[in-house]
Formats: structure tokens, sequence, C-alpha cells
């Protein structure tokens, strides 16, 4: 492990320190001494020194990354993966260098989505103002027109965005892992398949497949959800920054006192975090996006302004983590009309509670028959897996990893919905029941 400059200096003053205060009247006073000298190093200017500076690049190739033909994010002149520990012994600058590159990888998924999926970015809410914070979605052409099927895509809570599971998969797996591309070709190229295979001749500049969909006529128009976008942030002013410190009722000298003791503990407990980035950060304030501040908010505007409004007769929501309990929520708030439009549920790994969210009895049981959960075990794809909650059937994504349940479970969901298009439209509800080591189903 390297040590800065900085670092030896100050250790030395400390450890001398420590042999003198174990000495005589002698050696206190020279403790005394140190300590004056001590107090009067501006300790922050010191360690700023050796602290790299937080500025990064705004582009891929500023990173010298690119992801290659396998989806796979490699260094561009060594071809190695992702190095987190880029500078030893900085862990806090390291973690910033991280999330710069994660910034980059979400603008980069969403050219994507555009360029290769062929969705369109809608801005909510629909009637945003010029000046007010704004989020959005992406859908496919068709999204409200298609009349059979419509396929919803709800990611979990973090710093994920619209199309992806997992932002950690994509910059240490590969992109098939790590965004929800893979289930929007999937249903998308479907309907390629489904308008004439001669659709699939084209170019490959145009993104599309140049041969024919081996999976059949899937025929989804497609909504891509985006539950974390819920606010933006704008630099406080200086008035603002005054403002929230003088904010409080107390009198002043209790308020001082108050804020002598913070200051001072937070100092001792900040000391070793401060020499990994004692850089000051700027103080922002969050402005959060009407109906849209919350993942459960945003499903409900999407609902009610998008997917109550298409025109198809079958609606699958893939739900994953986080998103399983948003979906839950919106379940709670709309429930006939769910109820009427949905036809059934993939979640992965959700993290939802029918008692904490106080789901009732007919929730539970149209769960029960509508919706199926893939969950993290090390039992193979679709066993069938015990719980304790009244709510859906849980069988094994094939993988213990969390963020990879959706990805392991894809060809398990779709196999799932189109057994449930199949069973309605047939007028025979299938529901999922007891498992041995893969689905079954029977007639109720």
């Amino acid at each position: 492990m390297s040590f800065s400059f900085t670092t030896l200096i100050l250790l030395t003053i400390w450890i001398n320190m420590a042999q003198l205060q174990q000495g005589g009247p002698d050696e206190k006073e020279k403790t005394t001494a140190l300590k004056d000298l001590l107090s009067r190093i501006d300790l922050d200017e010191l360690m700023k020194k050796d602290e790299p500076p937080l500025e990064f690049p705004d582009t891929l190739e500023g990173f010298e990354y690119a992801f290659n033909e396998k989806g796979q994010l490699r260094h561009i002149k060594t071809g190695e993966p992702f190095v987190f520990n880029y500078r030893e012994d900085l862990h806090r600058w390291n973690q910033k260098r991280y999330e710069a590159l994660g910034e980059i990888i979400t603008k980069y998924v969403y050219e994507l989505l555009e360029k290769e999926c062929h969705l369109k970015k809608v801005t909510l809410p629909v009637d945003a103002t010029e000046s007010e914070p704004k989020s959005f979605i992406f859908m496919s052409e068709d999204a409200l027109t298609n009349p059979d099927k419509l396929m919803v895509l709800i990611h979990g809570s973090g710093v994920v965005r619209a199309g992806q599971w997992a932002r950690r998969l994509i910059i240490n797996e590969d992109l098939d892992s790590g965004t929800q591309i893979p289930y929007i070709k999937r249903a998308i190229e479907g309907q390629f398949w489904h308008q004439g295979r001669e659709q699939h001749s084209v170019d490959r500049e145009e993104k599309r497949l140049t041969v024919p969909c081996p999976w059949g006529q899937e025929g989804y128009g497609v909504i891509v959800l985006n539950p974390n976008e819920n606010y933006i942030e704008v630099e406080k002013t200086k008035a603002q920054v005054q403002l929230s410190s003088d904010s409080s009722d107390e009198p002043a000298e209790k308020r001082e006192r108050k804020d002598k003791i913070q200051k001072e503990t937070k100092k001792r407990r900040d000391f070793y975090e401060k020499y990994r980035n004692p850089q000051k950060e700027k103080e922002t304030l969050q402005l959060y996006i009407r109906d849209n501040g919350s993942p459960e908010e945003h499903a409900i505007y999407v609902w009610d302004h998008f997917i109550a409004e298409s025109a198809a007769e079958n609606v699958f929501f893939v739900a994953h983590s986080y998103g399983g309990l948003a979906f839950v929520e919106l379940m709670i708030q709309r429930e006939a009309d769910v109820k009427n439009k949905v036809t059934a549920v993939a979640l992965t790994d959700s993290v939802h509670n029918v008692w904490h969210q106080e789901a009732g009895k007919t929730i539970r049981e149209w769960m029960r028959e509508n919706c199926c959960n893939w969950v993290s075990s090390s039992e193979p794809l679709d066993t069938s897996v015990e719980s304790m909650l009244p709510d859906c059937p849980r069988v094994s994504a094939g993988t213990e990893r969390h963020e990879l349940t959706s990805w392991k479970s894809f060809p398990s969901v779709f196999k799932f919905f189109s057994e449930a298009s199949e069973a309605k439209n047939s007028s025979v509800k299938l529901a999922p029941t007891r498992r041995s080591n893969r689905i079954k189903y029977e007639e109720l």
C-alpha cells in the first residue's frame, strides 16, 4: 500500500507525540509544542495537494473504454475489463470515477433504446411547462395502438434508469444481462416477424435482425418506465444555503452551542473521509417532478396517462425488485382497472410485501392466478420455491444473484406470458400451481 507525503508527515508527528506523552515534564512541554505546531497546519489545504481533482471524462472514449461485439465493456488499448481501483488507496475518488462512468452508461443505454430498439422518448408530465422539472419514458411506435399485446418494463431502485436492470452488470458483465434490451428486442422483433419475414432481410445498419426471428410471433408494443427519475438537482444559491442554516426557531445561544457540538462531532467522524475527498462539493436543491416524485407515483401516472389508454387487449408487466412493490401499489390504487386490462405479471426477485402494503384479499387472489415471482435461488430455473406470503407462486430464477434474476429468467418469462395469453384467448383460465422441477399449469 502506498502512502502520500502528507500522510508520512502527519504519521511522524503523531508517533512523536505518543512517545513524548510517556515521558517526564520536559517531554510534555515538547508535546504541547508539537500540538501547537499541528494546530497551525491547514490540514485541508495540505491534503488537497495529494488528492486528484474530481474531474472525469464525459464520454466512453474519454475513459478509454468501449463495448465490444459481445456487449462487454473493455479498455480500448488493453482489452481488459473495467478496473474500479484505478488509484490505489483512494476509494472515494475511485467511487466518484465509477459514478461518472455510470452516468455515461445511462446516456449510452438511452441511445440504444432510441437507435437500436426504435423506441421514442416521451416527456412527463404530459402537460409540463417549459420551466418545470421533467422526466420521461420510452415507448414503441405502436405502444398505444397495438390491439393485441403491450409489455411494460419496470426496473428496481437505486441508480438505474430506464432500460437498465443493474448498472454493475452493464459495467462488469455485459449489456444483455444488465439492460432490458433483450426483452425489448424479443418483443418488438417478434412484431417484425408478424408483419412479414422479408422485414428481417434489411441491412444491419438499421439495427434489425438479418435472419428470421426464432421466437415466433410475439407482437408486443413496449413501454419502458423510468421510476427513479424523480427530481432534478440544482445548485443552491448563497441565500438558500444561509436560510437552511438559520431556519431553526431555537434561541440563538442554544442553537450555537448545538451547532458547535455537532460540528466537532462531525469533524472527528469525517476526518478519515475528508482525507479521501477533502474537496468541497456543491450544495444542491432537489426539485421533484410533478406527479412523479416516487417510483409508486410514477407507475400510477404512466398507467393513468398511457397504459390505461392503450388499445391492447393483453397487458403484461415485467417488474424487478422494487419495481414489483411499485406494481403492487399500482394494483392497490387501481385494482379494478388493472384486473380488467392486465393478463400476467412477471416479477423478478420482487421486494413487495402484501402485508406491509396492505393488499386486500381480492388482490392477493388475483396475484396467485396471474403473477409469478422468479426469485434468487440455488435451485434450477423454474423450480418451485416456498413462500410465507400468500400472494403469488415463487420459482427459482436459476441464480443466487439478485441483479441477475431478470436475465436468467428471460426465456421462462416469455413462455409464461405466451401461455397466459393463449389461455385467455381460449377462455380457459390457467394458474400456476404446484411445481416440481419446471413450471406446470392445471385448469381451474
